[in-house]
């Protein structure tokens, strides 16, 4: 008789569930509990500005409340059934004319009254593609969140759109946090050399399918397995075959399958690799 293989298990490491992201008729719930049917075990949900960080924080909760975050294998174990879930704070580029100011509220209530369920500040960094906000303004809250990640302990989630340099020279100038992403990473090899050498992890979405996305191919096949993670970035960029569909993190085994396809490895080697990259990320303790 031979032993069954284990199923992966994976980290969703940036999602958004937050009802300002998700459609009307996808409780956040079922979206988690179907997520644990498809081997999920863990997930951040993101905060892009105060609203979505309160709620990202609220939702967490009423997970753990609801006795599916946190919970273990009849052994004890942490396998597949078990969850766990996090919150980050953070504002987003498009959102920087706004300031940082109601979300280091948000940070300084959380991390006094519910310690442990923030990992990190962010998404936050440059967006030149759309520039929804000035650039200066991009600029100004993405050195301001640089800043509370290092003085508060915290991971950062770096978005950058189109500003490769400035997102680089803002972090530079800044001090990169020990504990930083490149959340939802879109550039080749060279890129991911840069960020690999500040000391960045990288973390792969449904891009990685998409059949123009070759360069993002490349950076995965570059990246060492113990900073690379994988991310629906629900309810965006579903993979393919799901491709213009609403994301979920469900999905986050196809994100993850494809890279391991790239990389020439089994998907339980990459479920375990970036599943390990995530915690050392997000709780390295």
């Amino acid at each position: 008789m031979t032993d069954t293989p284990s199923r992966p298990s994976w980290f969703d490491s940036h999602c958004h569930l937050q009802d300002e992201y998700r459609s009307g008729d996808a409780d956040p719930t079922d979206l988690v509990r179907e997520a644990v049917d498809a081997g999920v075990n863990a997930l951040v949900c993101v905060g892009t500005d105060a609203s979505t960080s309160r709620e990202a924080v609220e939702l967490v909760r009423s997970l753990k409340d609801s006795g599916l975050e946190g919970s273990q294998s009849e052994d004890g174990s942490r396998g597949v059934g078990a969850f766990d879930a996090w919150a980050t704070v953070g504002l987003h580029p498009h959102e920087a004319s706004k300031g940082t100011h109601e979300i280091e509220e948000v940070l300084d209530r959380v991390l006094e009254q519910e310690p442990g369920m923030v990992v990190a500040v962010g998404e936050c960094g440059l967006d030149y593609h759309y520039d929804h906000s000035p650039r200066d303004s991009q600029r100004e809250a993405f050195a301001k969140q640089i800043s509370l990640a290092n003085r508060l302990g915290l991971a950062l989630v770096v978005h950058s759109r189109s500003a490769w340099d400035d997102t680089l020279a803002v972090l530079k100038s800044e001090g990169v946090p020990q504990r930083t992403v490149m959340h939802c990473f879109t550039g080749g090899t060279e890129e991911a050399r840069r960020c690999l050498d500040l000391g960045a992890f990288l973390s792969f979405s449904g891009i990685v399918t998409f059949k123009g996305a070759a360069d993002v191919r490349a950076a995965a096949r570059f990246c060492p397995s113990e900073r690379l993670l994988v991310e629906t970035d629900a309810p965006f960029l579903a993979p393919v075959p799901h491709r213009g569909a609403t994301n979920r993190p469900a999905w986050v085994s196809l994100v993850g399958e494809a890279i391991a396809r790239e990389r020439g490895v089994a998907p339980q080697t990459l479920a375990t690799s970036s599943t390990a990259a995530a915690y050392a990320l997000f709780r390295p303790e």
